[in-house]
Parts: C-alpha cells; sequence; structure tokens
C-alpha cells in the first residue's frame, strides 16, 4: 500500500510541474508597448527621433519656465512625466498610421478601420453588398446618425453598389438617415486614416432605444447571400457508400 501511495504522488507531482511549465508566461504592459514601438519602426525608422524631441522639447520648455518663474528643479521634477506622456502619444499616433499603411490596399481595410469607431456604434462583420469579380465591398453601421453605408473599392464602382443598399434600407428605414461614405484614395473619397473619424463626427440624431430598434429590423434583412454554384446540391448529396467500402 505504501509504495501505491508512492507512485500515486510521483505521478501527482509529474503532472503539476508538467502543468506548469505549460502555463504560458504572463506578457507585461511594457512587452506590449515594446511589440508596438517594433511594429511601428519598421514602418517609420523616424519615429525614434520624434519620441525624443516631443520628449526633450517639453522638459526644455517646462525648464525654461522654471529659470524664468522660480526654482528650475521643481520645474524639471514636473517636465519630465510631461515629456514622456508627449513621446507617448507620438508612438501612438504613429503606430497608429503604421496599422493603417499595413492593411491599406487589403480586401476588408475599411472594416478593420470602422472596428476603431467607439461612440455606441456597431459594425456586422460580413459586408452587405460585395462586387465579387473586383472584390468591391459595402459594410453598414448603426449608430445614434443613423446607417451609415462604407464602401471600399474605386468611386465609379462602388456608386452602384452604395445606391443600391441605400435603397434597401430606405424602404425599410424611410425616416432613418442614411449616410454614404467611400473609402479610398481617389477624388471625393475619405482616405482609410479619416474613415473611423468621419464616421465619428456624423451628427446623433436618434436615441439609444431608437438604434436598437433599427438593429433589429435591420437583422431582419438578412445578410448577403453567397451564390451556390449550379450542380449537385451540397444539402442533399450523399456520399457513395461502396466507394467508402472500397468496392
Amino acid at each position: 500500500m505504501a509504495r501505491t501511495s508512492s507512485g500515486g504522488d510521483a505521478r501527482d507531482d509529474v503532472a503539476a510541474s508538467a502543468s506548469k511549465q505549460k502555463k504560458p508566461k504572463k506578457r507585461r504592459w511594457y512587452h506590449q508597448l515594446w511589440d508596438v514601438y517594433q511594429m511601428t519602426r519598421k514602418q517609420n525608422p523616424l519615429v525614434t527621433w520624434w519620441m525624443l524631441a516631443a520628449l526633450v522639447g517639453v522638459v526644455a520648455v517646462a525648464l525654461l519656465i522654471g529659470v524664468l518663474t522660480g526654482p528650475w528643479v521643481y520645474a524639471l521634477v514636473i517636465g519630465v512625466p510631461f515629456g514622456v506622456l508627449a513621446a507617448m502619444f507620438v508612438l501612438s499616433r504613429s503606430a497608429e498610421k503604421a496599422a493603417y499603411t499595413q492593411i491599406a490596399g487589403q480586401p476588408g481595410a475599411a472594416r478593420a478601420a470602422l472596428g476603431t469607431v467607439r461612440g455606441g456604434w456597431t459594425f456586422e462583420d460580413e459586408p452587405v453588398a460585395v462586387d465579387a469579380r473586383n472584390q468591391d465591398f459595402v459594410f453598414r453601421g448603426v449608430g445614434k446618425a443613423g446607417v451609415v453605408l462604407v464602401s471600399e473599392g474605386p468611386p465609379h464602382r462602388v456608386g452602384r453598389l452604395l445606391e443600391q443598399e441605400r435603397k434597401k434600407v430606405s424602404r425599410i428605414l424611410s425616416n432613418v438617415p442614411v449616410t454614404l461614405i467611400q473609402c479610398g484614395d481617389a477624388e471625393g473619397q475619405v482616405p482609410l486614416t479619416k474613415v473611423a473619424r468621419t464616421v465619428t463626427r456624423l451628427k446623433s440624431t436618434l436615441t439609444r432605444a431608437e438604434v436598437t430598434e433599427i438593429s433589429k429590423r435591420l437583422k431582419a434583412i438578412g445578410g448577403m447571400k453567397l451564390p451556390i454554384p449550379k450542380g449537385i446540391d451540397p444539402t442533399r448529396a450523399r456520399p457513395d457508400r461502396k466507394g467508402m467500402r472500397g468496392r
């Protein structure tokens, strides 16, 4: 009996040791900050100098104020944290621009940018209209400013998709404002870096309860139906049992 207990304890120790080894190491905030800095530096090698310029500039201004108005030591102590904050602000804006640069030109880039919109806006993950041949998309969102339709593609092609989707929404929500936004670099379009800001600045005209009701009614429309190729219906196809048995 004692031998069995000893073996059980050994197995428990091995299992506990294995579980400790499999436990992923917790990443600290400074690890994530370093990853962001590395990603940003690949896209913009000058970000280090911009951060240093912001830090030194704020500290220099604080030190100058301290020399002119009072003890410079106190001004220096206050200026250093504000300088670090300024450097972090530069890194944040540069990282945002670098992230947009990485996804620019890829299908669904507009939806990725809309994912940063706050203020009660909700956007569907899948496009509501698609030109599969040219990979043009229209994404739909609902917020206090009404319904917004954001397209992705050249203006001479996406205009038709936007108009079709606008008519579709207006037939169900006749009194709800519908805003059309074309995301792109052509004339009259909104650049990818400014899409989220453009949506956020739309004037609010609806209440939260109205937004919820609109979302429910739009869900009742259903999403985009992907075309099924002609031929055998995949939902009714049956496996070849003889082939499965090797005959």
